[in-house]
């Protein structure tokens, strides 16, 4: 599972090496329960995206993106700072008194379920995957309150395309990767290699195992047939 969107950052400010854990190109593995929790809100997941995608802000700045005060930003920001998810950008500040913040961590990851994991860190993911549901919800909820004021071509390739697949293991890590590929030929951050009136869209692509684990596997031979 992979979380928030990668930063684009302002003109002439390079973003970060792509190499160093937390990029689109190296996430992040999330282990620490603690981090986990203090990135579990909506609002902080907002402010991580503002952020990641439109460059380093300031408190008010952010105010105006995730509908919360100041001071409400300011103490969001500071709680992310603490797990190293964001830091202060002060090179950015247009004078003295501005305290603009920059995305460190953009691109994450986290392993759910995996045998043997300490129930906090169980329970910290959870709860981190539910918070980014609710953030996804947000994002929806907001285009389909106005979704009449868009133009019929945004309208009409929006919204979800559900299926059901069949596939072995393998085969559903080969479609994973071919389809983070494809959007990842479309994110393009830096606004010079988008195509005239590209805009910005949110993706969610959610591969789910639906069948009992207890099943046997088909393609194991029967033993009764042994």
């Amino acid at each position: 599972m992979s979380v928030p969107e990668p930063p684009a950052g302002r003109p002439g400010r390079p973003g970060p090496d792509p190499a160093e854990p937390g990029t689109p190109e190296h996430p992040l593995l999330l282990t620490d329960p603690r981090m986990m929790r203090a990135l579990a809100h909506p609002a902080r997941i907002a402010i991580l995206q503002h952020l990641g995608l439109d460059g380093p802000s300031t408190a008010t700045e952010c105010a105006a993106v995730v509908g919360l005060s100041p001071s409400a930003c300011s103490y969001h920001l500071r709680a992310l700072a603490r797990y190293g998810f964001v830091e202060e950008d002060l090179a950015s500040a247009a004078d003295g008194r501005q305290r603009p913040w920059r995305a460190r961590i953009i691109a994450m990851s986290l392993e759910e379920g995996e045998p043997g994991q300490p129930a906090a860190v169980r329970a910290a993911g959870r709860l981190l995957t539910d918070t980014l549901a609710t953030r996804f919800n947000e994002v929806r909820a907001a285009y389909r309150d106005r979704a009449s004021e868009y133009p019929q071509g945004w309208r009409a390739n929006s919204g979800w395309h559900q299926d059901v697949l069949h596939v072995t293991a393998e085969e559903l890590a080969e479609l994973r990767a071919e389809a983070a590929a494809l959007l990842a030929r479309y994110r393009r951050l830096d606004p010079a290699q988008r195509s005239p009136g590209a805009r910005r869209v949110h993706a969610l692509l959610d591969l789910v195992p639906w069948f009992d684990p207890a099943e046997p596997d088909p393609a194991e031979p029967d033993p009764d047939e042994r």
